[in-house]
């Protein structure tokens, strides 16, 4: 077991505009889900009707994914002033 164990420090998590990618996801998840609803009897004729509805999952999952996100970086605003005023302190 010991061969699998890393020797090296894994590399800070990449930071950058996660609020703007959510939403943009959740937006191109709801617009897949419009675009295909007036097919909605050619999909359910062919089996398909499975795509329309993970449409509609994945922009659910966006919306708690906005919420988790936009609390997540407040969290880290905070935490970040607060580490700034114990600093000045």
């Amino acid at each position: 077991m010991a061969k699998w164990t890393p020797t090296h420090e894994a590399p800070e998590p990449l930071e950058g505009p996660i609020v703007p990618t959510i939403i943009g996801g959740t937006i191109l998840w709801f617009v897949l889900f419009l675009v295909q609803l007036p097919f909605y009897g050619w999909f359910d004729d062919h089996g398909h009707l499975w795509w329309l509805w993970t449409c509609l999952a994945g922009a659910g999952l966006g919306l708690i994914g906005i919420w988790y996100v936009r609390g997540r970086d407040a969290a880290l605003k905070r935490a970040a002033e607060d580490s700034a005023a114990a600093a000045a302190e």
